[in-house]
């Protein structure tokens, strides 16, 4: 059970609050003293001053945690990345010349769709995934220029859109099931 439910700055903002609260009460203390003041009304000063002290020890602590947390989630999080980076380079070497078959069939096939250097690039990266806003930034043409060139990749081809012309490519990659070929 999570005892604090302040997030972020404004536990920041308490700590700070608290430590003034604190610095004030210690200050009164100590005039307090210095004047006579009657013990009874500097105990209930020193109580402010207790609660503001373990209240930003608390806070404190609670920040030390969180940071400690959040070191250790950033070093799981990169130790899973470059395990995940390492599997996708050693898949990649070891398909490298499935992938370069691959490539030039695409590539052939293009040139069968008799598709200009601009919708080549254009149909490569829509086959990746990307979006036209994507697409576009890579390019560094205009979001109507990607769209354009995808609607001519896939007049020529002769499709529908995006998904067919990943179907066309991918369609035969079905795995088997159970081993069956």
């Amino acid at each position: 059970m999570k005892i604090f439910l302040f997030e972020g700055r404004f536990r920041l903002f308490l700590l700070g609050a608290f430590s003034f609260i604190g610095l004030l009460a210690g200050t009164d203390i100590i005039a307090d003293i210095k004047e006579g003041t009657d013990l009874i009304h500097v105990i209930l000063e020193m109580f402010v001053l207790i609660i503001a002290l373990v209240a930003v020890f608390a806070i404190f602590l609670r920040l030390i945690t969180e940071a400690r947390e959040s070191r250790k989630l950033v070093t799981q999080l990169t130790r899973d990345l470059e395990a995940h980076q390492q599997q996708a380079l050693a898949w990649k070497n070891e398909n490298q010349s499935l992938l370069e078959g691959l490539g030039a069939s695409i590539n052939k096939q293009f040139e069968r769709w008799r598709l200009t250097p601009s919708e080549k690039e254009t149909a490569l990266f829509l086959l990746k995934g990307l979006s036209h806003k994507e697409v576009a930034a890579l390019r560094e043409v205009s979001e109507a220029t990607a769209r354009q060139q995808a609607g001519a990749v896939y007049k020529k081809a002769g499709l529908t859109g995006r998904h067919d012309l990943a179907a066309f490519f991918l369609e035969d990659l079905v795995i088997p099931v159970n081993g069956e070929h």
